[in-house]
């Protein structure tokens, strides 16, 4: 498993090099750091120009970019427009999304992976029928939608909890806008393991765990879930990247300040080095994830070796 991590990592790094590249073409190439760092003032050209050379604007876009991947590689991702450093940003945010992740994941495995065990070893009831129709109305409401009305039933006329997040963004205040933030994945985790529990249900393996007379609750834990669960932690690894990255509406609604407000405040103000230097860590978390995915494969299923 060793070799086959190594190879891993060394494929990840045309894909690092691949992704950071587009994005910093798409935010640099498209728009003018300099007329963004000035609104709606004009620049003198002598200013401008001063600060093009120092922001390493004038040389050519591969130049920038080289520049730019010499600078992460010693931990430096450059300075916003306001003056702050990026990696302070990203001190201050990370954390916050990293928590508001982990509930939005964990609502994910418990409910979504409960929810459709219990459909999947029914189907065809009307439990099962219960749960698909409770998961396509999930699935058709926006997250703008879902998270203002909850804000609004349980922080504001229910007040079981607190309508918006302190800026420390402790794990219980966090409940609420975790579930929002989980809500559509939570939809699509019950249907797949649903899909694939009823699917396994049938298998020749799980037949004779059931002929050798081994106990339900051991087929099922054992033998069925097991097996089940690998393209739902397929899914579930993929997505931890996408919540802390999409978390932009959910951020906005309980007034959280996490990635998602750093990159909805960088894109409004066309703050590009914020906006590069976030997504940039966003690419190396959806890497990671999905190295780890492959690795909790041979875990879930031990006929899978890694050569």
């Amino acid at each position: 498993m060793g070799r086959y991590v190594i190879r891993r990592l060394l494929q990840m790094i045309p894909v690092f090099i691949g992704s950071t590249f587009l994005i910093f073409l798409m935010v640099y190439a498209l728009g003018d750091p300099i007329a963004a760092l000035f609104g709606d003032k004009a620049p003198d050209p002598a200013t401008a120009a001063r600060i093009r050379q120092e922001l390493y604007l004038d040389k050519p876009l591969w130049l920038q970019y080289a520049h730019y991947m010499g600078q992460i590689l010693t931990g430096d991702f450059g300075v916003a427009f306001n003056g702050q450093e990026v990696t302070e940003l990203m001190a201050d945010a990370f954390p916050v999304t990293v928590r508001l992740t982990i509930v939005a994941i964990l609502f994910e495995i418990v409910i979504g992976v409960t929810l459709g065990l219990l459909s999947g070893l029914r189907r065809g009831r009307s439990l099962d029928t219960g749960v698909l129709l409770l998961t396509l109305i999930v699935v058709s409401v926006p997250t703008f939608v879902s998270g203002y009305v909850l804000q609004y039933l349980i922080g504001v006329k229910w007040a079981a909890v607190s309508p918006s997040v302190s800026p420390e963004a402790p794990f219980d205040e966090l409940l609420l806008s975790g579930v929002v933030l989980a809500l559509t994945s939570l939809a699509y985790v019950t249907r797949l393991t649903r899909t694939s529990i009823a699917e396994n249900s049938r298998a020749d393996y799980l037949r004779t765990a059931v002929a050798k007379g081994l106990p339900r609750h051991r087929v099922i834990t054992r033998h069925l879930l097991r097996n089940s669960l690998i393209p739902v932690v397929t899914f579930i690894g993929t997505d931890i990247g996408a919540l802390m990255g999409g978390a932009i509406v959910t951020e906005r609604i309980f007034n959280i300040h996490g990635v998602g407000f750093q990159l909805y405040q960088g894109i409004l103000r066309q703050n590009s080095p914020t906006v590069v230097g976030f997504v940039t860590i966003l690419v190396i978390v959806f890497l990671m994830a999905n190295l780890l995915v492959d690795l909790l494969y041979a875990v879930l299923d031990p006929r899978i070796r890694y050569a």
